[in-house]
């Protein structure tokens, strides 16, 4: 699927071809031992005393004081992001504790700041942006192209776009209205979860920025010959600093990686529906 030209959909009703959705469900939680043991694992264990008891809280305090002390130390680990200066055993994708923007454009995050950092949260924000069923209404998807698109590409694509994501073929192929809406009792899902990001190259006005997440599309009602259903992607963006903020000049996608399926039912139309207009999206930061 590629969210700035042809969008990888497809001509075939309901689904997609090689570049289609996935499964998603419900947690069933299984417990170690087999069906026929004690859930509590056996035998239930002997009342510790007193002196147990103390010595156990007093292991515990020590434990919790101690990371704290760790969690106190200095030195070039603790440097942020952007600075050249890399923790050794931190993840590309730690939290910083930095705030990521200083304002919004619309609806998405703006004022980004000039490092790996900043380059991250706006490729990222800009994903969960460009995922958004805003991209199927007129008005939003142009507040989100502005938002987005350096000025100069906004502007190249913006019809492309428009007759994308407003044309007849398209829309009744993923099993929506000619104009964009749902059908009755349909509720209609596209959100990208990202999962993490990385730099893959910085400079003082461009970054290069991989960003991996999660897909969730389709129509939740009974009956739905499109359910939601998940899939996992990788999108490089190209960013340009453009009157002081990060844009997009231009990205790429690609599947994965797609981590193994577990044992968990689908859930039902209903849930998923409920469960998508209850939880709201992030403002992400690196």
């Amino acid at each position: 699927m590629s969210l700035g030209d042809e969008h990888g959909y497809g001509g075939e009703p309901g689904g997609r071809t090689d570049e289609g959705f996935g499964g998603s469900g419900q947690t069933r939680t299984r417990l170690p031992g087999g069906g026929d043991t004690d859930v509590y694992g056996g035998a239930r264990r002997p009342v510790r005393n007193s002196r147990s008891l103390i010595t156990v809280v007093g292991v515990v305090v020590l434990l919790i004081a101690a990371i704290a002390f760790a969690n106190q130390g200095g030195g070039d680990d603790d440097a942020p992001s952007g600075t050249g200066a890399k923790g050794a055993a931190g993840a590309p994708t730690a939290a910083t504790g930095v705030k990521p923007v200083t304002g919004k454009n619309g609806e998405i995050p703006s004022g980004f700041a000039k490092d790996e950092q900043g380059a991250q949260s706006a490729a990222t924000n800009y994903l969960v942006a460009l995922g958004s069923d805003g991209m199927y209404a007129k008005a939003r998807r142009d507040q989100i192209v502005s938002a987005v698109y350096a000025p100069d590409v906004a502007a190249a694509r913006r019809g492309d776009l428009d007759k994308v994501y407003s044309g007849e073929k398209f829309l009744t192929s993923i099993g929506l209205k000619p104009d964009g809406t749902a059908p009755t009792g349909m509720t209609f899902i596209t959100r990208f979860n990202p999962v993490g990001s990385k730099v893959e190259n910085f400079s003082a006005d461009t970054a290069s920025v991989s960003v991996w997440y999660s897909a969730l599309f389709g129509l939740a009602g009974e009956g739905s010959k499109n359910p939601v259903s998940e899939s996992w992607y990788t999108n490089t963006f190209t960013l340009k600093w453009v009157d002081g903020d990060w844009k997009v000049a231009d990205f790429t996608q690609k599947d994965g990686p797609v981590p193994v399926g577990r044992d968990q039912a689908a859930s039902g139309a209903k849930e998923m529906a409920d469960a998508v207009q209850q939880f709201g999206g992030f403002t992400y930061a690196r």
